[in-house]
Parts: structure tokens; sequence; C-alpha cells
């Protein structure tokens, strides 16, 4: 654990979103006065944990200014109007690099911000900074070959999670209440499984992004669910350059009053792959899901979606997409990249066409199954990882890039299926660590996972109080 015992929020950094809207409105404090807050935080918390990139403490004072002169006109812009946020870097803001996480990228500013970026600044959202990620976002961890490490604030020796890292640790440390993430095969909700925090990854669509490709979603991190439904109905609104996004819908996403009562809930634990389920995690989940049965759902345990055979030909095709990527570069470019990315992706080239085609072929093979079973469940719980925690300077909890993917069994079935899921943290290790539960929903029942999770937020009970900086 970092040093210095946990206490109760202490500071404007640790209120929610909702709560300093609710208080710029009632003239209690302003913008500016949040961010100079949030800024003193991020000095104590930063050079432990190293969460941030581009950070730009001067546009942000700049934003806050303008937006304490509008509420104090009575006339915010936005439903985020001087809301600190930080963004993922491999989400394009105008004029700010895109290094991917990776040495090998040419740094050159972005022309314009991508559509979840637009979105919160049209929303009136204060910038604060991007946070890092590990190369290319192939890792769940906060290595990184162009980021300096990032580390995991409750505990600085252990690993935040990816390929959202810094946007995890951030969280956890009180960088303010939102944070933008992307999650292609559970890198929203792994990193909010081991920060503690709420992390949706959104149906496939719902959320425009740009570049889209298969199973690649923008998600909010926080630390509440009603924080996470107010950033989705920003990060929800149209945009053109996306031509994989849902027709728009009138979403009401303040209406998480859902009950558990009556809903058909899977449980699904132990998948006989991957990971072993460690007896936390396990231990969590099926607290989780006797919370809900008490409540009223009914809860039956169900097989797993994914198979041994899924998970491999997502990792084949992955691979042969990553080493094409590394072919394009000269090879003294190459080298710069992560040894374990580097290692990883060059056993692709070992790998045939028909290799490629069929772990390709798993994305359908996966939607398939997962179709079936919610045409007889409402909601799943599962663990997000089965993984407790792994030290910081490892790429992945085995730390081996031939088998990079046997924490993700829980998490990437539902970018391939296309389902939300929610990852909010359910209880603690011996330790005090985090661990998450995964809710996972019907595609396009975005708005219905929230619910449940926020149901959950009750159940639950009390959370012991988020991480203070060390000493120095």
């Amino acid at each position: 654990m970092s040093d210095g015992a946990p206490k109760a929020a202490t500071g404007l950094h640790d209120l929610t979103a909702c709560q300093m809207l609710a208080g710029f409105h009632g003239k209690q404090f302003s913008p500016s006065d949040v961010i100079e807050d949030v800024l003193a935080h991020i000095a104590a918390w930063e050079p432990h944990i190293k969460a941030l990139y581009a950070f730009d403490p001067d546009g942000a004072r700049k934003a806050a200014k303008d937006s304490t002169a509008r509420w104090q006109n009575g006339a915010p812009i936005g439903p985020l109007d001087g809301v600190p946020i930080t963004i993922k870097e491999n989400i394009a803001t105008k004029g700010v690099p895109v290094p991917l996480g990776a040495a090998t990228t040419t740094l050159t500013p972005s022309p314009s911000d991508a559509p979840p970026a637009a979105r919160v600044r049209e929303a009136g959202a204060v910038i604060l900074s991007k946070t890092t990620m590990p190369d290319y976002g192939m890792l769940s961890s906060g290595l990184s070959s162009f980021h300096p490490l990032t580390r995991n604030p409750w505990d600085l020796a252990m690993n935040p999670g990816g390929s959202s890292a810094g946007a995890g640790a951030a969280g956890a440390a009180g960088y303010g209440p939102l944070h933008l993430g992307t999650d292609i095969g559970g890198s929203v909700r792994l990193p909010a499984c081991w920060c503690g925090l709420v992390a949706l990854k959104p149906s496939l669509g719902r959320v425009p992004i740009d570049p889209p490709y298969v199973g690649r979603v923008t998600g909010p991190m926080t630390r509440t669910v009603d924080d996470n439904a107010l950033l989705m109905s920003v990060l929800s609104l149209p945009d053109a350059r996306d031509g994989m996004s849902l027709p728009v819908q009138d979403i009401d996403w303040s209406r998480l009053d859902d009950t558990p009562k009556g809903q058909k809930i899977g449980l699904m634990l132990d998948l006989g792959f991957g990971d072993p389920l460690e007896a936390p995690v396990r231990e969590t989940a099926v607290n989780a899901a006797s919370a809900f049965e008490a409540a009223g759902a009914i809860v039956t345990e169900v097989p797993t979606v994914l198979t041994r055979e899924m998970l491999d030909g997502l990792d084949h095709f992955w691979r042969a997409r990553s080493w094409d990527d590394f072919l394009r570069m000269p090879a003294n470019v190459r080298g710069q990249a992560l040894p374990y990315i580097y290692a990883w992706a060059e056993s692709g080239s070992k790998l045939s066409g028909v290799d490629v085609v069929r772990g390709f072929n798993a994305t359908m093979a996966i939607r398939a199954v997962a179709a079936k079973l919610f045409a007889e469940y409402d909601y799943v719980i599962s663990p997000v990882s089965p993984v407790v925690k792994f030290p910081a300077e490892f790429a992945a909890p085995r730390n081996d890039p031939l088998k990079p993917f046997e924490h993700i069994i829980y998490t990437v079935t539902w970018n391939m299926s296309e389902n939300p899921a929610v990852s909010i943290n359910g209880g603690y290790d011996a330790d005090g660590f985090p661990i998450g539960v995964q809710i996972v929903g019907r595609r396009f029942d975005d708005r219905g996972v929230l619910a449940m999770a926020k149901a959950f937020e009750g159940l639950r009970g009390p959370q012991r109080p988020w991480p203070t900086a060390p000493r120095t």
C-alpha cells in the first residue's frame, strides 16, 4: 500500500462530477477552485505513478477560468462545463502528437480532436492531460517504450493494468472525476478492476471513434456509476467520421433505477483455461451474484462463451496484424519497440494465411455463442481478471510474450460479441487491493448494464477510502 493511511475525501479533487456540477450551480465553488485543487493533488501523486502525457496545467487553468465566467453568468455551455477530465493518449486531441505508447511512432501533432475528445470539449469539460498507455495498446500493463512506467496508486509495486494504464492510475489517485480510455480486449475494464474504478465498455458503435476497428471502443472510467452515465450522455452523441457507429438513440442515461428483481442473471466462473481463477477473485464474483440473488434476481451458473481455440485464434490474428505494422517500419525504428511486444508480433511471421483467417473467424464464432447465451439471460456476472494483481514492471500477469492473453479470458469475449460490459469494484484482497466484478448485458443495452452496476453499488455497501499520496 502507498504510504499514509487512506482517509475520507478532503478536497475538491475527490468530488464526483455530479457533485462538482451541483457546486458550480449553487456557487459553492468555481471550476477555477476545482482545477487548482486537482493540480495540487497531481503534484503530490504524479512523481510516484507517472500517469500523464502532454500534461497542460496552463491550458487547464485557462479553460477553467472561461468556465468560471460562464457559470457566473448562468450560461454553462454543456453538461460537463468546468469538470476536469483526462483523455487516453491514443484518442487524438488537436495539436498533440499521438505516440500510441511506442517509441517507434513518428510524433506529429493531431490536426483535430477525435470524436470522444470533441464531444467532451464541446460539453465544456476541462481537459487536464492525456494519459499513458503501453505500446500500441496491446498490453494490459503500464509498461511502455515511450512513457515512463505507470504504477498503481493502491500499491506502487503493482501494475495499474492497461492498456488504459494512465487513466486507471489517474482515476484511483484522484486526478479529477472523469477519465477516457479505450478497450479492444479489456483495456478499460482491466485497469478499472485493478484500480477500483467503474469502467464501461460500451456496445460497439455506441460511442463514435476515429479510427474505428473491430471490437475497439472508447469507454468512460470514473469512481461512481452516476459519473459514468453522465459521461456516456456526452460520448454517445453522433459523429459522421465513424462508419461503424450506431443510429442515434434517445437514451435517458440518468435513469438507473432498474431493479434486479426478476432479472435472469448468469454467473460465469471457472473457464478451464487461461490464468487460474484466484480464490479472492472467485469469492468476490460469487458474493456479487449472491447479493443480486438476495435482491430478487434469478441467478444460474453458466458455461463460458470463449474457448481455448477462440482465444488462440484472436491471438494469432492480432500477432499477424501487428507484425504487418512492424514490417512497414525501417529496421532501426522497429528495434525501438518494447522487446515483449516485438517478440510477440514477430511470432506472427510464422503463421499462414489460413491460420490468420481462422483466427479472425473466432470473432464470428464468439458472436454466435454469445447471442445464444443472451437469448436466455438478461445479464451475466463474472470476474474481470482471474488474477488479483501483478508487479508493475511486468508486461502482463504471466509476463510471457508467447502466452500474452491468458488474463483477458473474461473480457475479450464481449469486445468481439459487441455486448456492453462494465467493471465495478466488488471487494478487496487481504492487503486491501481492489478486485473488480464484471456485469455484461445484451447488445445495445448499455443503460441497463449501468443500471445493474448502480444497483450493485447499493448492494455491496460502502467502499474503502481511496489511497493517499506517499509522503516525500
